[in-house]
């Protein structure tokens, strides 16, 4: 994969090959299991069409609430295993 600028030209959500074999992007993973990766190809998409992520707001601002809605989630998560497991 090359770099231009510091940024990836790779289009969103794509396979790269690597040593003849294909491997899923571990970004594309991390966030699949958030339930916000059609959010952040959505931002990727806007960026590269309009190549100004100011005008993306309303996508970025949508990947950002999908990423604060999970955070709390997953805080709450652990709340609740603390509290049934006072000694961990």
């Amino acid at each position: 994969m090359s770099e231009r600028n510091g940024q990836h030209d790779k289009l969103p959500g794509m396979k790269r090959k690597e040593n003849e074999e294909e491997e899923r992007d571990p970004l594309d993973d991390i966030l699949s299991r958030t339930g916000c990766l059609q959010l952040h190809h959505a931002v990727q998409a806007c960026i590269a069409e309009t190549q100004d992520w100011r005008r993306c707001q309303k996508e970025v601002s949508a990947f950002r609430d999908c990423m604060a809605a999970q955070q709390s989630k997953r805080e709450a998560e652990i709340l609740r295993s603390q509290a049934h497991h006072p000694n961990h």
